[in-house]
């Protein structure tokens, strides 16, 4: 109830204005029959047509009103209107003309004769009001109460008003009580409101569509720092709050600043504006704005040399001529529009021919006081010289043709086009009403509306239904909210070199069924107003190139931000990223940080200069343990390899072999085999390598023992067999070891990430630290035994006492792999194995040469030492 109680004390307002602003007075005379006069009639300038059916027009001849000082005692006086606008004058004439044009159309509204009655409202809101309520009231000067009313037909729908907030007045009066109204210029969304404005329609697109239409157009230049200059009033303030919703949700752009035109061409607020424009980082200003808004605002433009703006015209100025002039080319050339869809009327221009004032006022067609203002206006002339001064006396006779007039300009219809649909729209609905069988009408008992008896609200129904198509190839149909199928063309002014100005279409947007908005925009006839003849930049903040992300300023808008490079292991592939994305677990980012590549993968390679050094040092060992294994095996007779036990010396030498070749399994790709083996084979190569030692010790130790009285006990636990049986054993328990490793946490190649963000490590992990503990730990024990039991023979009496040589060796390999346990914990990555195959070669080479070295000297190099007796310590030394 709360809406239609606000709507009904509207009503009884306005209505109560219109009565007293007009000073009406019934009286009733004593004399029948009865009758009530209008004390005065609205003086308002109008023209008129008798017909079966009246339609209503409101349209704006007049550009400013004047409004005459009121006291409580003065007498009432009307509004005058001044400045004479040609083209809303050949708007009124082009609604009488598809008038004409229908009464000669036979299959449209057969025996049925349109009249219209068309009103001009002088751009002000009480006048537009007044003449609204005069079309749905009647204006006859006498009213006879008892017997049939006089006047003439009611006005069934009216064509019009063109400014939104005229439409919003006298739509919420004349919808309670379901006039058909059918406006041409009206684009508000807030008029698609069914609830409230329920007979409202209209021929042009809604403002919600144009804004949308404007986002399209951002979108595909790329502007997304604009501003918005709107006119105060429900045109530019519904358009405000839409269009920062739209570009919200739309995320094509954000305003530098939005701004309301005031009505005063003074006004220090106008030249504020003008400032923030001027200033303003934005190359791009959209105004939603009448044309008195744009004269206003392009004086002070002009005033404050505000250039290299890209202006975006709404669909109320694009096409707008007074714009168009030497003084305001220099600033509004290369201005994109939104222009109302252009129709050819053919025959228009004959009718316009057709006009003539009438002096006697006999003609009730061209009953209209502004006819006579057109042709005073047009040739400079005047009616009544005595009345007026200036100019000379019109005879009604002058030629059209014969002057420059831009009424008979019909190369750029386009408000015009969408009165012509206005006027078929409601001729169509009136049709299918009238064509209504009876007993199949849509009203209540399925009736039909007759010619005699029919009312606005039923027109209503049959205008929600209407469909036809045009002589221009348009299709005319009105949706659930009384909105026609939105189509707009897309404008560009251009400064020709002789100083004319053109406008021209450039491409069009249109919404499709079922697909949304269309844009279509012939970019190499657009004309830009800028030294290279390119469409501006109009950024708040330029784009981030891939590798950076967005980040917004604190306190600006989403479209001021800041690009900062995408951190480590994250990259962003388009502009404008949001945000970085992660690379994959194998991949990191580029140096430029937009894609994502493979990681390096680091391990002890065979092609670097560590792992080419190490694989030399390996194989030069593994050569020169062959070697001294083949000079021994050529003089295995003699003395020098017979004295050392030659046997453990050949085991010992195949065992160090195979110590300098296992190191290789430490260098390459770790693959799960080499993992396994490595260690393996490093643990049980070693042992067998100490175990032959620490027996060759105890051999020496043996032989002494049994030198002495009574010691020959001691070499029956020393013989071959013995000692074969002692090393394989002290493998054994090396292997078992190796083996129960492997079954239960064997060593695994793993890709290490942690060492290195943009590296992948490959390395064997031990898989159990115990069982990697207890290999070394075995290792180690046999050494130190070896050692304590060199050193207990180091000072036996011998020429050539190998225990010496054991005890130094020993002594290094100790040294080294005691050194090697905080190495390798320390190292990362393929260091660790380079730590490992470097102490394995080290106390390898520590084994190899005191234990073989001085024997081949001697053997090689000095062969007179290689007796009995010297090495016995008999012979000559």
């Amino acid at each position: 109830m709360g809406p239609f109680l606000d709507r009904y004390f509207l009503l009884c307002l306005c209505l109560t204005l219109f009565f007293f602003s007009s000073s009406s007075l019934c009286s009733v005379s004593s004399s029948p029959p009865s009758s009530c006069k209008i004390r005065r009639k609205f003086r308002l300038n109008e023209m008129q047509k008798p017909g079966d059916v009246i339609l209503g027009g409101l349209f704006e001849v007049h550009f400013t009103s004047v409004f005459p000082e009121r006291t409580f005692t003065s007498e009432p006086q009307e509004p005058s209107c001044k400045g004479f606008d040609t083209l809303g004058f050949r708007h009124a004439v082009t609604m009488a003309f598809a008038i004409h044009e229908i009464n000669n159309n036979s299959n449209l509204l057969p025996n049925v004769t349109l009249g219209y009655s068309l009103y001009d409202n002088c751009a002000a809101l009480v006048v537009g009001f007044s003449a609204a309520l005069s079309l749905a009231s009647g204006r006859e000067e006498q009213f006879l109460l008892k017997e049939n009313c006089l006047g003439a037909p009611p006005v069934l729908g009216i064509v019009g008003d063109s400014y939104s907030t005229f439409s919003i007045a006298i739509s919420n009066v004349l919808g309670l009580y379901r006039m058909p109204i059918v406006s041409h210029f009206a684009t508000c969304t807030c008029l698609s409101d069914r609830q409230q404005f329920p007979s409202f329609f209209r021929t042009i697109p809604s403002d919600a569509f144009q804004v949308r239409a404007m986002i399209q157009i951002l979108k595909h230049f790329g502007w997304t720092w604009v501003g918005l200059l709107v006119s105060d009033d429900d045109y530019g303030l519904h358009v405000a709050r839409s269009f920062q919703s739209d570009l919200a949700q739309s995320g094509g752009g954000c305003l530098a600043y939005l701004e309301v035109l005031p009505w005063d061409s003074e006004s220090s607020e106008l030249r504020k504006i003008v400032h923030l424009i001027k200033t303003s980082t934005s190359r791009v200003v959209i105004v939603f704005a009448h044309e008195v808004h744009m004269i206003h605002l392009m004086e002070e433009v002009v005033k404050q040399n505000v250039t290299g703006q890209q202006w975006i015209a709404s669909e109320a100025w694009t096409a707008v001529s007074v714009l168009q002039t030497p003084r305001f080319m220099p600033y509004l050339s290369g201005t994109l529009g939104i222009a109302i869809r252009r129709g050819d009327i053919p025959g228009l221009r004959e009718f316009l021919l057709q006009i003539r004032p009438d002096q006697n006022d006999n003609n009730y067609e061209n009953k209209m006081v502004r006819v006579r203002q057109f042709w005073e206006y047009t040739f400079q002339c005047k009616f009544d010289p005595a009345a007026e001064a200036g100019g000379a006396p019109c005879t009604g006779q002058e030629d059209l043709e014969n002057v420059e007039t831009e009424i008979l300009d019909l190369s750029n219809l386009r408000p015009e086009y969408n009165i012509y649909k206005a006027v078929y729209a409601l001729a169509y609905a009136l049709d299918d009403m009238l064509r209504c069988a009876p007993g199949r009408g849509p009203f209540s008992g399925h009736s039909c509306a007759t010619l005699q008896s029919m009312e606005p609200w039923q027109l209503v129904h049959y205008l929600q239904k209407v469909n036809f198509t045009t002589a221009f190839g348009d299709e005319v149909s009105f949706d659930e909210n009384g909105d026609a199928l939105p189509i707009y063309d897309i404008m560009n002014w251009l400064w020709l070199p002789n100083g004319r100005t053109k406008v021209q279409n450039v491409g069009e947007v249109k919404r499709l069924a079922f697909k949304g908005e269309e844009l279509t925009i012939n970019e190499d006839k657009i004309f830009w107003n800028f030294e290279f003849k390119e469409p501006p930049r109009s950024v708040c903040s330029e784009s981030c190139p891939p590798g950076t992300r967005m980040a917004r300023k604190k306190g600006e808008p989403e479209c001021c931000f800041d690009c900062i490079p995408c951190s480590e292991g994250k990259v962003s592939n388009m502009t404008d990223s949001m945000e970085c994305t992660s690379c994959p677990e194998d991949f990191w980012s580029s140096p430029q940080g937009d894609h994502c590549v493979p990681k390096e993968t680091e391990f002890l390679s065979y092609h670097e200069p560590l792992g080419i050094c190490l694989t030399t040092a390996s194989l030069l060992g593994t050569f020169i343990c062959t070697a001294v294994l083949v000079v021994f095996t050529c003089h295995q007779s003699t003395p020098m390899v017979r004295a050392n036990n030659s046997e453990l010396s050949f085991l010992l030498l195949v065992s160090l072999k195979l110590c300098f070749l296992c190191s290789l399994l430490f260098i390459g790709r770790p693959r799960l085999w080499t993992c396994q083996l490595r260690h393996a084979a490093f643990g049980i190569s070693f042992v067998l390598c100490v175990s032959c030692i620490l027996m060759k010790t105890m051999v020496v130790l043996a032989v002494f023992k049994a030198s002495k009285p009574g010691g020959g006990a001691y070499l029956k636990w020393f013989g071959a067999v013995q000692q074969r049986g002692t090393v394989l054993a002290l493998t054994c328990i090396q292997a078992a070891i190796c083996t129960a490793w492997i079954v239960f946490a064997s060593p695994m190649p793993h890709k290490n990430t942690q060492y290195h963000n943009d590296k992948i490590v490959y390395e064997c992990l031990v898989g159990s630290t115990v069982g990697f503990g207890v290999l070394l730990g075995y290792i180690g024990l046999l050494a130190i035994l070896s050692f304590l039991l060199a050193f207990l023979a180091r000072n036996l009496p011998d020429n050539f006492n190998e225990a010496k040589l054991i005890t130094f060796s020993m002594l290094i390999f100790c040294a080294v792999w005691v050194a090697f346990v905080p190495a390798y914990v320390n190292s990362p990555g393929k260091y660790a194995d380079a730590v490992e195959v470097f102490a394995i070669l080290a106390s390898s080479f520590g084994l190899l040469v005191p234990l073989f070295g001085p024997k081949c000297y001697i053997i090689l190099l000095r062969p007179e030492r290689n007796t009995k007796k010297a090495i016995m310590g008999r012979g000559t030394t």
